[in-house]
This record gives C-alpha cells, structure tokens and sequence, in this order.
C-alpha cells in the first residue's frame, strides 16, 4: 500500500491571534473575504503572489472544513475593527469627520453603481 501524502494547512496564528498564511502578512480573512466575493484562488494568486495557489486552495478547504468556528472568528475579527474604528473616529475634528462622511457616500454611491452594472441582462 502507498504512502498517502498529507496536506500542510499553511496557516499561522501571530502573537495577536490574528491568522495569518504561513509566514506572509496576508490574514485568513482577507483569503476568505476574496474567496466570498466569488474570486477563484487562481484571481486570488494575483494579488497575493506570495502565496502559492495550493496553498490558497488549502485555506479555502480548511476554511470549508471548518467554517462555524471560523465564521465566529472572522465576526470577531470584524466586531474588532468596528470598535477600533469608532473608537479612532471619536477623536476626529468636525472637519475630517465631514470629510469621511462624503468619501462613505462615494463608496456607497460606487458599489450601487457596480450593482446595477453588474445585474444589467444582456440582449
């Protein structure tokens, strides 16, 4: 009987228990937010080149495989930057607090437009 080869998960937590892709600065979440907007781990490769696409394709099935307990994570992950955020924000001058209100309205106006282009039937 052959010798069945095993699968690294390339995955490391960092002194923060923020999860990382072996010894690169990319997070899982950043992997997984790209994997949920319907980039493949080829598309996914080309932005991170140092990340091979095996290994991309590895956090993915590892993400899959475990997806309730990292689903709960990645919520952390997210409930944490929105308090850091607000906590930052909290401490904004009138004038820059203008400032990001108009540049929110902008990306919001962006993503609607990319909505309706993207959901245009094509004749």
């Amino acid at each position: 009987m052959a010798d069945i080869p095993t699968l690294h998960i390339p995955i490391a937590a960092d002194e923060h228990g923020v999860i990382r892709v072996g010894n690169t600065r990319v997070t899982l979440d950043t992997i997984i937010a790209r994997y949920r907007q319907g980039d493949t781990p080829e598309a996914i490769h080309e932005g991170f080149p140092t990340i091979s696409v095996s290994d991309i394709y590895a956090m993915i099935a590892y993400y899959l495989a475990h997806q309730e307990e990292l689903d709960a994570y990645l919520a952390r992950r997210q409930a944490t930057g929105e308090a850091l955020r607000r906590e930052i924000e909290a401490g904004y001058s009138p004038e820059i607090k203008a400032h990001e209100a108009k540049l929110r309205a902008l990306r919001a106006q962006k993503r609607d437009f990319a909505d309706q282009v993207r959901f245009i039937p094509l004749q």
